[in-house]
């Protein structure tokens, strides 16, 4: 009785001893009694077993490490392929370049795919239909770049991803002397600058 006694006490210092250690170790062991040798034995193979789980386990963790990176890097990509296709242009009056109700509603679709993919940048295109001069349509379709811009920076895109210029009327999304052709040419263009 009093050797059972020992021997449970020994396996459970044991067990301790190894779980407060944290490693995989085998512990000296002194010399066994023959009632303690088998316990030994037995005692002897688990840690080898813990220690192959821990290993294991480490190693699924740098994998999923790995993983998490991959999928990270993944998720940007994704993101950035979806401003770049899903970055919408935005219309405007004739002879203003105050943002309309839909215009603005446009611009916060267009910040939340820049905020999803923040290490791309954007050129903002100005653009006027052909009545004019050149000198004020090309200061009207800086004013309606900068409008654009503005509001996306109101919306928290970072202003430096963002830049302005413009093309006056010199680019015509829409060729036609009519409403419909002016009115497609008053706008602002998002291009990813690559």
């Amino acid at each position: 009785m009093f050797n059972s006694t020992i021997t449970r006490l020994v396996v459970m210092l044991f067990a301790l001893t190894l779980l407060a250690s944290g490693c995989a170790k085998k512990p000296v062991a002194e010399e066994p009694t023959m009632a303690e040798e088998t316990t030994q034995v037995e005692m002897q193979q688990e840690p080898s077993g813990i220690a192959e789980e821990g290993v294991s386990e480490s190693a699924y963790g740098e994998q999923a490490m790995g993983d998490q990176g991959d999928n990270t890097a993944a998720a940007a990509q994704v993101a950035e392929e979806a401003a770049a296709s899903g970055l919408q242009r935005v219309h405007f009056d004739f002879d203003q370049y105050v943002l309309t109700s839909e215009a603005k509603s446009v611009l916060v679709s267009n910040a939340g795919l820049l905020r999803a993919a923040p290490a791309i940048k954007v050129m903002i295109e100005g653009h006027c239909d052909e009545r004019g001069s050149d000198e004020y349509n090309l200061a009207l379709g800086e004013k309606r770049a900068r409008a654009a811009q503005n509001y996306l920076v109101s919306l928290g895109v970072a202003g430096d991803r963002l830049s302005i210029i413009s093309y006056g009327e010199e680019m015509p999304l829409a060729m036609g002397n009519n409403k419909e052709a002016w009115a497609k040419n008053r706008r602002a263009e998002f291009k990813v600058k690559r």
